[in-house]
């Protein structure tokens, strides 16, 4: 096994899984671990043990998780690039001033 490749061993919705992840086996684990607990949490919530219908609202609510950070990160980028604008503005306007 390539040395940069891990085997480890999850488990989620009481379901165990085997995978091959790149980097650190913990990241793969605490991720399996909070897929986890969200899948938990949704069958409660519902009072079913259906797991494809469970596993489908997880990823509704990872996938809405993500778009949310997704435009926090797009609105984090506008800011960085009028806040560069300026700076860029305000060194010009220095520059001509030195001359």
């Amino acid at each position: 096994m390539d040395p940069a490749r891990n085997a480890v061993r999850v488990t989620i919705f009481n379901q165990s899984y085997s995978l091959v992840a790149a980097g650190a086996p913990a990241e793969v684990e605490s991720l399996a671990q909070t897929v986890d607990e969200l899948m938990t949490e949704i069958a409660r919530r519902l009072g079913t043990a259906d797991s494809n219908r469970v596993a489908v609202l997880a990823c509704l609510h990872l996938a809405d998780r993500l778009k949310a950070i997704e435009r926090e990160l797009a609105e984090l980028r506008d800011r960085v690039d009028q806040k560069t604008r300026q700076f860029s503005l305000l060194l010009d306007q220095a520059a001509n001033s030195a001359e």
